[in-house]
């Protein structure tokens, strides 16, 4: 049983095929063009369209057309009197279910309507079923259990269902646009683009050319029209990686679309309404670029609606043992391999590793250790990391019943100044994370588990804020 639009001009025809129909329980809608076809489709959901194809305003090309405008998964049957081979590869071609010509059999006109409903029910379903999964998996993508990636993935919950812009802020290979795609998966916007840039890879012109499009002629090299991703992107979702890198032209552009939604190509004086949701990143620290005038104050403040910060992996070591296995296994069906294991060593290695290159250096050390490792065990020795909390990790393992080699304590002079040791310690740790960030303090203190007084503090103490100032 289904619900069957039958597009026909003869009122007979009409009656003949309804009282075959309703033999079957379907419910039989009629009308008699491809305008009354177009008013009906977007009032009313059905399972299948029986059409004709000569009418006085068109033809079953164009209901085919206006069906599949409607919804893609809407089978189209054609029974006309004037079947030619052109019409019926042409119509099959385009994306008709079946073809059937004049006179029919009742008996084979019941069968294809009724297959062109089960089709039309099973696309649907397997339409809710991928967009069930799609919302899973973006959620589940987001991987751990630690309490600040439970607060990642309670945000991306919330954010989704609204069209609020959101700033994700974290260091390179912590995931960014995996929660700016779970965003876009969870969105009404899920079935409808997604696209990503990264502000950082163009230059100014280029960049400006990607994002807003380009008239030939605009500049060198623009030999033809090209449209931007904003367009490209209309009523879906687009994302801004490393958008603190925008140039100040870029970003009065950016800060137009967000305000009123019109997009003017380079080169052109006409402008263009888009709807588009958009996602920004960043690994920077963008509100004291704000402070030292690099980026717009009232830009950040568009973007900044709801901002989601995602911790390095160093900050949540509890979810390495996790992420290795989630990575095993999928490295495994990738290489087509037997899923390895790793050994307890290995683990405490990775646990111990500071991990610069976050949950995408994890994954690639996880992969390169499938492919060389000869065993079903991965061993510590297929992740030659070389730092001091892993040396710390292998003096302890190597050490009598796992207690740590502190040896060299006994080599210590009599005179052993402490205070001064950790001091002198402290400062250049704060010197070194500095420099690693660039002299952005909000960056350094958060690396180093600091407040930002706690950090202003220190460099006052270690006589440090000249030398680590940023121009």
């Amino acid at each position: 049983m289904g619900r069957v639009l039958m597009v026909d001009d003869e009122p007979h025809m009409h009656k003949i095929l309804a009282s075959n129909l309703e033999q079957d329980k379907h419910m039989v809608w009629h009308a008699a063009g491809v305008e009354e076809a177009r008013l009906a489709l977007s009032s009313n959901q059905y399972e299948a369209v029986l059409t004709d194809q000569k009418m006085p305003d068109g033809g079953g090309l164009d209901v085919l057309a206006a069906a599949r405008d409607t919804d893609p998964n809407l089978s189209v049957v054609f029974l006309t009197a004037v079947a030619t081979l052109e019409l019926a590869v042409e119509s099959m071609r385009k994306g008709a279910f079946d073809f059937l010509a004049k006179p029919f059999m009742p008996e084979v006109l019941r069968a294809a309507i009724q297959r062109a409903c089960d089709h039309t029910t099973l696309l649907r379903e397997n339409s809710l079923l991928k967009a069930e999964v799609g919302r899973l998996e973006g959620s589940s993508e987001i991987f751990g259990e630690t309490l600040a990636m439970r607060e990642v993935r309670e945000k991306i919950a919330r954010v989704a269902p609204t069209s609020a812009t959101v700033l994700i802020m974290g260091e390179t290979g912590t995931g960014k646009e995996l929660v700016a795609r779970a965003i876009h998966r969870q969105s009404p916007r899920a079935g409808k683009p997604f696209l990503a840039a990264n502000c950082a890879a163009s230059t100014e012109t280029l960049l400006e050319s990607e994002l807003f499009g380009h008239e030939r002629g605009a500049f060198t090299g623009a030999d033809r029209n090209r449209l931007g991703l904003f367009e490209a992107a209309h009523e879906g979702t687009l994302f801004l990686d490393e958008v603190a890198e925008m140039s100040p032209a870029a970003q009065a552009k950016l800060l137009r679309v967000l305000t009123d939604g019109q997009v003017m190509r380079i080169g052109s004086v006409k402008t263009r309404t888009v709807d588009v949701r958009v996602l920004t990143a960043t690994h920077r620290d963008l509100e004291q670029r704000v402070k030292d005038s690099l980026f717009r104050e009232d830009l950040y403040y568009r973007l900044a609606v709801v901002p989601i910060s995602i911790p390095p992996l160093r900050e949540r070591t509890a979810d390495v043992g996790a992420l290795c296995d989630l990575f095993l296994g999928q490295i495994a069906r990738e290489l087509k391999l037997p899923k390895r294991r790793l050994s307890g060593q290995a683990l405490m290695r990775l646990q111990a590793y500071e991990f610069p290159g976050n949950i995408r250096e994890l994954r690639n050390l996880i992969e390169r250790a499938v492919i060389l490792a000869p065993g079903e065990e991965i061993g510590a020795e297929h992740f030659p990391l070389r730092t001091g909390a892993a040396a710390a990790v292998e003096g302890s393992e190597a050490g009598r019943d796992g207690a740590m080699n502190l040896g060299w304590i006994e080599a210590l002079p009599p005179s052993f100044d402490l205070r001064n040791f950790l001091s002198t310690v402290e400062k250049s740790l704060i010197e070194r994370t500095l420099q690693s960030t660039r002299g952005a303090q909000a960056e350094a203190a958060r690396r180093l588990g600091l407040s930002r007084s706690d950090l202003s503090y220190k460099l006052l103490k270690y006589e440090l804020r000249k030398e680590t100032a940023v121009s």
